[in-house]
């Protein structure tokens, strides 16, 4: 059985932000500014629903979705594109594939103790962020 991925997690650390950024074409002004940026993540996890919530001093980020099923995903906030979305379980990680323009785009959480793992991708680039929960 897949983990509760519920709770509220504060940013620890990250690598390769800039590199990914480059990689959906972000100019290097914004670049540089969501590097300096440090999220966090809420997480409600109700059965095969699920809402993450990215919250920046900059503006939050909200995806809202039934595991399993495709939906179309407007990431104008973070690169201008749209994307079909499809968020399922592969053993305990929750993993994200985003079709659209950009290959090999997509992102994967998962639990090592109080730590929640973000591995995202696209084209050849991969970014990882580490989050602390809090409650």
């Amino acid at each position: 059985m897949p983990p509760n991925l519920t709770g509220y997690y504060r940013f620890v650390s990250q690598e390769n932000m800039d590199n990914y950024l480059r990689a959906l074409d972000i100019n290097v002004v914004l670049r540089k500014l969501v590097c300096l940026l440090k999220p966090d993540k809420e997480i409600i996890h109700t059965g095969d629903h699920m809402v993450i919530r990215t919250i920046t001093s900059l503006r939050d980020y909200v995806m809202d979705f039934d595991l399993g099923v495709q939906f179309e995903e407007d990431l104008g906030p973070v690169d201008g594109r749209k994307c079909q979305t499809t968020v399922s379980w592969e053993g305990d990680q929750l993993v994200c594939e985003q079709l659209g323009e950009k290959r090999n785009r997509g992102w994967r959480h998962w639990l090592e103790g109080d730590k929640l793992h973000l591995r995202m991708t696209a084209e050849d680039e991969v970014c990882i962020q580490v989050f602390q929960k809090v409650k």
